[in-house]
């Protein structure tokens, strides 16, 4: 593969930079929040998950 000098490089760079549809700040926002949702949701679902099972195998080996 043929090397392409640092000048080059950059001008490629800002072409292809130039193509990239940015997300507009009310996007970025939704997109934020719904992530933090998401992960609190999670959250909570892994913590009944863990005690459930911390119960269940408390209940089992309480035999």
């Amino acid at each position: 593969m043929a090397k392409t000098n640092p000048f080059t490089f950059i001008q490629q760079v800002r072409t292809e930079t130039s193509k990239v549809t940015w997300p507009t700040r009310r996007e970025t926002i939704v997109t934020t929040v719904m992530v933090f949702i998401m992960v609190a949701l999670a959250a909570l679902f892994f913590l009944a998950a863990d005690q459930l099972m911390s119960m269940a195998i408390t209940w089992v080996l309480g035999f």
